[in-house]
Formats: structure tokens, sequence, C-alpha cells
């Protein structure tokens, strides 16, 4: 539960009340459970509409959201997960493979979080090594070569800032990662489902287009970090999320996001299956149109996506 669905649970916990007291004293409180319910219906659609930056950076980092492997169940046909970045070895934080979009040959790539405690520890919490991010880009040459359309799931804090990340180059392997994605012959879409942190997101993320669900976040920094390093007191995160503009609403407006991804009422974990078939719809629309172009116009496209981010001033 988290502290703006509260008054929510509340009204749930008094029915659940009325209705053990009317099974067990054999009395008719219908009537007022009706009021309730409706009650509850109403202060849950006020509530879910009216969502503050902080509430959707707290739906985003929920364990019961769902993740790449989640929505690959349902959007791909014979997914077949790929491992190894032929150099160290597999990263369980980074997953990717071949499946089929409506019978179309594609590859996808994705940041796994874990679901519990020991898959998390498993999966390093979403937080790829670089062999994760050279994982990938082995994935997206092999797409490239074989003119398959690449699809990205965002869905990480960061890369992973360990020593031996370090050791084996986390920055080199994610800046190479940028540098080639600019450049892939494919159509490539990206989709930020949860967190989007910093570099270790945007390893995945030069795109033609990037997607985002409704209650996802991509930032440079968590608010905690940006409060801590601005104002030296991480307690002020929330002040920080409505300051840093880094909701998918937000980013829309600022033109990062090509798209905002509608949830179900209460946020994507309540209905997975509804919201994977939206995510679905979304990247045929898109691939439809990438499709239409050729070679360099794709890599033209995805130049002009970034290099149109942001405000300057050009000095002669």
């Amino acid at each position: 539960m988290l502290d703006f669905e509260k008054p929510l649970f509340e009204i749930k916990n008094k029915i659940e009340s009325l209705k053990e007291s009317q099974e067990k004293n054999d009395v008719d409180l219908q009537e007022e459970i009706d009021m309730l319910e409706a009650s509850l219906d109403r202060e849950t659609k006020k509530v879910y509409t009216n969502l503050k930056p902080w509430d959707r950076v707290q739906l985003a980092r929920l364990p019961e959201r769902p993740t790449t492997l989640d929505y690959i169940s349902y959007i791909f046909d014979d997914f077949l997960q790929l491992h190894g970045d032929r150099n160290f070895r597999d990263d369980p934080a980074m997953v990717g493979g071949i499946g089929y979009l409506n019978n179309t040959p594609v590859t996808v790539i994705g940041q796994q979080r874990g679901k519990d405690t020991k898959d998390n520890i498993y999966r390093n919490f979403g937080m790829a090594h670089p062999e994760g991010y050279r994982k990938a880009l082995r994935l997206m040459k092999q797409a490239e070569k074989f003119n398959r359309p690449i699809f990205t799931f965002i869905d990480t804090k960061g890369a992973y800032p360990g020593k031996a990340a370090e050791e084996r180059g986390q920055s080199e392997s994610i800046a190479k990662n940028l540098v080639e994605m600019a450049s892939l012959t494919v159509p490539v879409i990206s989709i930020v489902i949860g967190e989007g942190g910093s570099g270790g997101a945007l390893g995945l993320g030069i795109t033609n287009r990037v997607l985002m669900l409704e209650n996802s976040t991509y930032s440079v920094i968590s608010p905690e970090g940006a409060s801590a390093l601005l104002w030296k007191d991480s307690n002020l995160a929330k002040i920080a999320a409505e300051t840093m503009k880094i909701t998918a609403p937000d980013l829309y407006d600022l033109n990062i996001a090509d798209e905002v991804i509608n949830e179900p009422l209460g946020g994507a974990h309540h209905d997975v299956e509804t919201q994977a078939q939206s995510i679905k719809s979304t990247f045929e629309k898109h691939l439809k149109e990438l499709n239409t172009l050729s070679k360099d116009q794709l890599i033209e496209d995805r130049y002009n996506k970034f290099r149109q981010i942001g405000d300057y001033i050009e000095e002669s």
C-alpha cells in the first residue's frame, strides 16, 4: 500500500468489516455496503486520475509491477532467449532474444528485475553489468545483420556501479551502445515500463521511438539522489520529483517521449494482459510507420529525434 492509496484501503476495510458482520450476525447491511462501494469507485478514480510526480515514482518502483519477461510472454510469439556476451559471462539483469510480432521476426532486449528477494539478488535488482550491455549490443548487431526490428524494454535504477563492473568497462560498454545504436539500419523502438535511470537506461534508449507507460519515469538521477546533491537532504525527494520533470506526461510535453501509453486504473500490475495488449498495438503502429523508411532514413530519423531534444542557442 502506497501513501496516497491509504484512503482507498480504509474504505475497503470498512466494506470487508460490514460483509463479515452481515454474514456473522445475519443482518442486512447491503445498503451500507453498496454506498461504500460506490464511494470507493469514486475515490479510486479521483486518486488515480490526479497522481502527483512522487506518486508515479512510487508506482514505477512497485515490486508487483510487470517486468520485461512478463510483457514478452504476452506480446511476442515463440520467444527464444539468447544468453552471453561472448566475452565474459551471461548477465541475468539483461535479457534478450528472438520472437515474432504478428509473424514478423524481431529482436527483443530488456532489463529484468526480480520478483522477490532471491530473484532480485539473481537479477542484481535489474542493474546490468558491462557484459549485460555487451550482450544487448551483440543481439542488436545480429538483428541488423538479419534485418530484424529491435524492441527494447527499459526498467532499471541504473547500471551497476560496483568495483568489478567498473574494472570490466561499465562506462565504455554503455558508451559503445550509444554510438552503435545511433547508426543501426533497422527500426528500433524502446519503451520505459518502470524506472528509467541514468546511463543504464540510456544504454538501451537511443531509438527511433521512445515510448513510456503512464506511471513510468525516465531521469538522469533518482529524486533522492538529486535532492541529496542539490539540497543536502534526501528527504526532499518528493519536491525533487516535481522539479525534475521525470514522469511520462512531463517527458511527452518536452518531446522526449514520443507517446505515453495509458495504464489500467491503479497501475499496470492490476491487469498485465490488458496492459501488454496496449503496448503491442502501440508497437505495431510505430513499426508500421518506421517500415516505410529506408536504412539511411532510419538513421537520420533517429539522429534528428535526439538533436531536437532541449532548447539551445547557436551563436555565430
